[in-house]
């Protein structure tokens, strides 16, 4: 694959071919010696680049792949934006790596293999598109070019977005925006690099791949068949009434879904049930009705594909993930409050994920007296307490507070919101157990045990998506994307390795290709089949092993769970669905067992 290096402090620009499948194994090569750097150095280089289907004529296959040393977990990370490789398939290379740091804020434009450097301001992060537009119309026009940003997020916290907003006769294209997100790539690129924007574009040359034979000798039907079929729950499922992953989520999982910070995992079924019985009524329906009921407002996230699974309510979309954060995850009910907190998020270039654990984080603190809302620049607390939650007028409260905490935690407007800026929630968990030892004796609780996340090394961690599963939180060299088992199942640890890691390796090498996840249903099938249509060697574990390698050499290798929430999310489900009850040895033992399966495992996996 052609890589194109840029060092943004000399400005200047090299190409060179290296063996490599797809933009994760680019990454991984980019990155052999960056172990010892720290994530934000300026010589720790941000890799991104499409997959070899890029422009072949499939659906699903223009994902952007980001690949970077997170400031979060400390080792490699990835992540991925929607339709933005459709626009760059022109930009004269396949995978870019920008090393270095510029001296003012710059937006770098790449076409046709030729790089030029702008200084850019940062701001608003859609603001910034829009103003792109403006001053460089020209360059979007001739190139059919797509920008990338970072937004404010970026410089002041550790947890900054790459956000991606694709506009058309300069008005933004509906369901169109999309963020490389979870791990922040964002505050890499701003902190690390003075990149504030990335401008993609150049002369398309495409190609029609004969993938028919490939899906009549498998399935014995034709490619677009069997994609339709495939994809049935994120465009629209007859036996749901609704699609999309924000649709499907809420009435699938139902009860399982967590809430309040994953208090929900303490309480009964019978609880459960009523709090989702209101989720549906209050979060839910509002979203089904105008997005399926009263019309279609379906799109795409800017290639032509059939999915069309970006649901957009009145010009937002919306999505689970990012909706939850600030929805029933941190004590919100109500959709129509959701929509600003998420726009407010977006704008920011923050990891809507990331964001609401650390929402929900400070609420749960300040609801036991942890912290005192004058420290993280509130002036109330909020109604975090599932038992007593008024569903209207408490959901109105916490999404005011929300509002302001997201304000406070960019601006860095207080020490404590400064702290946690800065270092993130694991290590900011440490300080403030120091700052406030008395408090933590008096209330009997640490800060860590509030959250929900993955320890990697002495400092680096992952929170994980909002499913209620064990394999979210198990001792993988990956966290924070779905390169796990992600099920609400419980297994022995030994048999859970061996499921974790087959599925982490399959997530691997659709993310190689450059492959969206809601396409996986056809084409895992066939991924052996559509990297030899591609013309390049199908990857292997070696793709998984090089992480392992990286995170060892780092030092950031999966640690025993520091928090009491993120151990008993397992045991909790291990009790609901098996009636299993962990004390702290079988936690430890559980953990343990599961590393060492996984680890031989690993080593053993062709």
């Amino acid at each position: 694959m052609l890589l194109l290096e840029i060092d943004l402090g000399e400005r200047r620009v090299t190409k060179r071919e290296i063996e490599a499948s797809g933009p994760v194994e680019v990454g991984l090569y980019v990155h052999r010696d960056t172990w010892r750097l720290d994530p934000l150095s300026p010589q720790t280089p941000v890799v991104f680049g499409m997959g070899p289907l890029a422009g072949s004529g499939l659906f699903g296959v223009h994902r952007l792949v980001f690949v970077f040393k997170s400031p979060m977990s400390k080792t490699l990370h990835v992540s991925t934006v929607g339709g933005v490789a459709y626009k760059a398939i022109g930009m004269g290379a396949r995978a870019v790596a920008l090393v270095g740091m510029a001296e003012k804020p710059t937006a770098v434009f790449i076409a046709n293999g030729e790089v030029q450097f702008v200084e850019t301001q940062p701001g608003d992060a859609y603001r910034v598109i829009e103003e792109l537009h403006q001053r460089y119309g020209e360059f979007f026009q001739k190139h059919d070019a797509r920008a990338l940003v970072v937004g404010p997020a970026a410089f002041s916290t550790y947890n900054g977005a790459v956000v991606s907003l694709d506009l058309r006769d300069g008005k933004p294209a509906p369901g169109a925006e999309d963020f490389a997100a979870r791990g922040g790539p964002g505050t890499v690129l701003a902190r690390g690099h003075n990149v504030v924007a990335i401008v993609l574009g150049g002369a398309k040359k495409r190609e029609t791949k004969p993938v028919d034979e490939v899906f009549r000798r498998k399935f014995g039907r034709g490619y677009v068949e069997v994609l339709n079929e495939k994809i049935v729950k994120y465009r629209y499922d007859p036996k749901m009434g609704t699609g999309g992953t924000f649709g499907v989520n809420y009435p699938h999982y139902r009860d399982l879904v967590p809430l309040f910070g994953y208090k929900s995992i303490y309480m009964s079924r019978e609880e459960r049930i009523k709090h989702a019985d209101a989720v549906l009524q209050l979060f839910w329906r509002p979203f089904q009705a105008e997005v399926f009921e009263r019309g279609k407002s379906w799109y795409n996230c800017g290639e032509p594909c059939p999915a069309v699974c970006k649901k957009v309510w009145r010009g937002k979309k919306v999505d689970y993930e990012s909706f939850h954060a600030v929805g029933p995850f941190i004590g919100n009910y109500l959709f129509e409050e959701a929509v600003p907190l998420v726009d407010k998020i977006d704008r920011y270039g923050l990891d809507a994920i990331e964001a609401g654990y650390l929402i929900a984080w400070i609420f749960d603190s300040l609801h036991v007296g942890l912290l005192k809302p004058e420290e993280v620049a509130l002036t109330d607390v909020p109604a975090f307490d599932p038992s007593s939650f008024r569903f209207v007028k408490d959901s109105q409260h916490n999404a005011q507070l929300a509002s302001k905490l997201i304000d406070g935690f960019v601006e860095n407007s207080t020490e404590v919101l400064a702290l946690v800026a800065k270092l993130g929630i694991r290590k900011a968990a440490r300080e403030l157990e120091r700052k406030f030892r008395d408090r933590v004796k008096s209330v009997g609780v640490r800060f860590r045990d509030l959250v929900v996340y993955v320890a990697f090394g002495t400092e680096g961690y992952m929170t994980p998506s909002f499913y209620w599963a064990p394999g979210l939180v198990a001792p993988m060299y990956v966290q924070g994307r779905y390169w796990s088992n992600y099920s609400p199942v419980v297994m022995e640890p030994e048999e859970f390795a061996k499921s974790c890691l087959e599925r982490a390796l399959v997530e691997a090498y659709v993310d190689n290709l450059g492959l969206c996840r809601f396409h996986r249903g056809w084409a895992e099938p066939v991924l052996p089949e559509l990297y030899a249509l591609a013309g390049v060697k199908s990857p292997t574990a070696e793709i998984y092993r090089s992480f392992v390698r990286y995170s060892r050499l780092a030092g950031a290798e999966p640690m025993p769970w520091e928090s009491k929430r993120a151990r008993e999310l397992v045991s909790t489900l291990a009790r609901e669905l098996a009636g299993e009850k962990f004390e702290y040895d079988d936690y430890y033992e559980w953990w343990v067992r599961f590393k060492n399966a996984l680890d031989r495992l690993i080593s053993e996996v062709e």
